[in-house]
């Protein structure tokens, strides 16, 4: 098994944009998405090469945990309730598309392709610094 830690701020995948080209349509990511990809996937690489590790290929089992900030304007009860994990972020944005814009930021880098992923755990968690931390695992054949 190989654990991931990021520290960075997850980010959903929102809806594609389109602009008119010449030759037809142009899709791409909102500006917020794609900084979030691109700096995720350099986080990535960066471990990757420091453990001397390629892609994993193959059937896969992956974990991946989301930790968003807590808003401040929370009383001191409420804002340790949600530290503890006693009151879990159940607030957009949804834990779908936040595992979306993950999947597509590492693929090519932790994993050959997301097609490789056959089995998926996801959680959301309130945290003061927020951060997302990825497993991976070979499926057992």
């Amino acid at each position: 098994m190989a654990k991931f830690e990021f520290d960075i701020e997850p980010v959903e995948q929102a809806r594609p944009r389109a602009t008119r080209m010449r030759k037809g349509i142009r899709v791409y990511d909102p500006k917020k998405v794609a900084a979030f990809k691109r700096q995720l996937g350099m986080l990535a690489k960066q471990q990757m090469l420091d453990r001397g590790l390629e892609p994993y290929d193959g059937p896969l089992e992956v974990r991946m945990e989301f930790y968003r900030p807590v808003q401040t304007s929370l009383s001191k009860k409420e804002r340790a309730r949600r530290l503890s994990g006693d009151h879990r972020p159940t607030v957009k944005p949804d834990l779908s598309n936040y595992i979306k814009a993950t999947e597509d930021a590492l693929n090519g880098i932790l994993w050959a392709d997301d097609n490789c992923i056959v089995s998926l755990a996801a959680e959301k968690y309130y945290a003061d610094k927020p951060h997302l931390v990825v497993e991976i695992r070979r499926a057992e054949q």
